[in-house]
């Protein structure tokens, strides 16, 4: 008995399943979204990556000309200290210049990662009205074949 029982609520589960139409489509356009969105959040961070190397790099390669001024030799002591002192300032002056240089690459990785999660937001909103008004129109149409049949 217990298996019949098992298998009418399998028929009625098939049946149940049956009656409320499934938009594939709309699904493959959520995932398309969605895939879409995270190329574009990967391609804001990668651009930001480079951007922030090659700042780095640049910032590294200007410390080690500064570095290979103040180590030569000296006709005087008292240059030593000059050179040292220039070494520092200008040291200084880079720090301040390159960290603003970040502040800007993370701000426009703000910016940008904001605008693309704006948008994706009205895209989704726009797929999911869509897709619930197909889905509610499909739903009273097999409604009425259900009441008809009857």
């Amino acid at each position: 008995m217990a298996t019949a029982k098992t298998q009418d609520l399998t028929s009625m589960m098939k049946d149940m399943m049956g009656a409320f139409p499934v938009d594939t489509k709309a699904m493959e356009e959520a995932f398309k979204s969605q895939t879409t969105l995270a190329e574009k959040l990967s391609a804001v961070s990668i651009d930001a990556a480079k951007t922030s190397t090659e700042l780095s790099a640049k910032w590294m390669t200007e410390t080690l000309a500064k570095m290979t001024e103040m180590t030569k030799a000296k006709a005087e002591p008292a240059d030593y200290a000059k050179a040292m002192t220039d070494f520092a300032s200008a040291s200084a002056e880079s720090a301040a210049e390159h960290m603003a240089a970040y502040a800007e690459i993370a701000k426009k990785v703000q910016t940008e990662t904001m605008e693309l999660m704006l948008a994706a937001g009205k895209d989704m909103t726009e797929d999911m009205t869509a897709a619930a008004k197909k889905a509610t129109e499909e739903m009273s149409s097999a409604a009425k074949k259900a009441t008809a049949a009857k």
